[in-house]
């Protein structure tokens, strides 16, 4: 098959889409890949063809503030949220959309998977079916799709249990529609009038669930909220770690199981300020004897890390999570949801603190499932973080519950499962030819 491969510019949509292509291409598909001319070289590595994306969308979103620079000035928050939504996804749509066009013209894909922000799709999914080909969304986030608790996405709300819970949930989802989905959705509508389309009456994250014809959640059920989903959401487990994408590091055999290994990470979005997780992790677990806290900067220089390093602090810029992984005992993160549920296939504990992006409803299925501890905010304290890491290491509930999930992802193949539903509708495209 032809595969058109669209992704956000981002590292934690672009990953996974690279580890599909990568099997993809392993299995005899051609694969073009649509995206930010910043992703070329990784794109490019994984023997895809690379078509940059035009105009305002050929953005770099590792640099989150020179993309929307309003956001240095607002804390996180639903105004935060509406501006995001607003100048990274929603004014992109266009130029997303005249990308997809422009391939498609020379490239006429079968099939096409694209990252569940990326909402470019949207115009084409608001067509009618006959006029493009199969679409595949890959859930990248949370899942987002509606509760029947009311709560909105991105506020880090566990499921209502009591009714005074139902009743506070009501009232922050009619706020959240008035500052959040309504300004958002008017903002979208106009961008599809212009290009001909008609309008979108739900809210925008639930858009791609709702239209794509084969959703693939990169998770697992036990880690996500139960609730009636659309019949085209497909759980399919962690994706394979893609290997060789960093070097061992110099000081790779000090991870020889004499002390407990602490991984911290800000992910390569927020990671602007080492300040904020890494920093006070390093501070915090310094005096710690028995445990060796390993950092990754997530691409940025290790320099940036604030002073002093101690001495049992082991600094990379990436790292190799295929061997790296099998070795942590706790993951302290500001909860990127790849590396949140890599970590959980592993059976791993986590400490989360983050509340920008997608981050606090990350979070919040870490404390709920079990799997962890979440701190509910973006500044932890030194002390917050070391009796969470304590708490972790020494009580048996955060790993216990993590190696429950762990037990439930070996049950998935998201290889075999991504494999078999693109052939189910390969087997629709033949079937309607002939």
């Amino acid at each position: 098959m032809k595969v058109l491969m669209a992704s956000t510019p981002a590292t934690g949509h672009l990953n996974p889409l690279i580890a599909i292509t990568t099997f993809l291409i392993e299995d005899g598909h051609e694969v073009l890949f649509l995206s930010g001319t910043a992703c070329r070289r990784r794109i490019e590595q994984s023997k895809a063809t690379f078509h940059a994306l035009p105009g305002e969308a050929d953005v770099d979103l590792r640099d989150l503030p020179s993309v929307a620079p309003e956001l240095r000035s607002i804390e996180p928050g639903l105004d935060w949220l509406r501006v995001a939504l607003e100048k990274i996804f929603v004014d992109k749509v266009s130029d997303q959309y005249k990308g997809l066009q422009e391939v498609l013209r020379d490239f006429p894909a079968d099939a096409i998977i694209g990252d569940d922000m990326f909402f470019g799709l949207i115009p084409m999914l608001l067509g009618a079916r006959v006029n493009r080909p199969a679409v595949l969304v890959c859930g990248t986030s949370i899942l987002h799709w509606r509760r029947e608790d009311k709560a909105p996405v991105f506020v880090g709300l566990p499921p209502a249990v009591t009714p005074a819970q139902f009743k506070e949930y009501e009232g922050i989802a009619k706020e959240y529609d008035e500052r959040v989905d309504r300004p958002t959705l008017n903002r979208l509508n106009i961008v599809l009038k212009d290009l001909g389309v008609g309008r979108l009456t739900i809210p925008l994250f639930e858009a791609t669930v709702a239209f794509a014809d084969t959703y693939l959640q990169l998770s697992v059920p036990g880690f996500e909220f139960p609730r009636a989903m659309p019949s085209a959401v497909n759980f399919i487990g962690a994706l394979p770690i893609i290997p060789g994408q960093a070097h061992l590091p110099s000081w790779a055999n000090d991870l020889d199981g004499k002390r407990k290994v602490v991984l911290v990470t800000q992910g390569t979005v927020a990671n602007h300020d080492f300040g904020l997780l890494i920093g006070p992790t390093l501070a915090a677990l310094a005096d710690e004897p028995d445990i060796l806290v390993v950092a990754t900067a997530g691409g940025r220089s290790i320099d940036a890390i604030p002073d002093p390093i101690p001495y049992n602090a082991r600094l990379a810029e990436y790292l190799p999570f295929e061997w790296l992984l099998p070795k942590v005992d706790v993951l302290v993160t500001n909860g990127g949801y790849g590396s949140v549920n890599q970590a959980l296939s592993f059976g791993i504990p986590i400490i989360a603190a983050g509340l920008t992006e997608d981050k606090a409803d990350v979070n919040a299925r870490i404390a709920w499932s079990g799997a962890g501890i979440d701190l509910k905010t973006n500044n932890p304290t030194r002390e917050a973080i070391r009796t969470a890491v304590r708490t972790a290491l020494d009580t048996p509930d955060c790993r216990r519950h993590a190696q429950r999930l762990a037990a439930e992802f070996a049950t998935f193949d998201a290889k075999a499962e991504t494999l078999r539903l693109l052939r189910q509708h390969e087997r629709a495209l033949k079937s309607r030819a002939a």
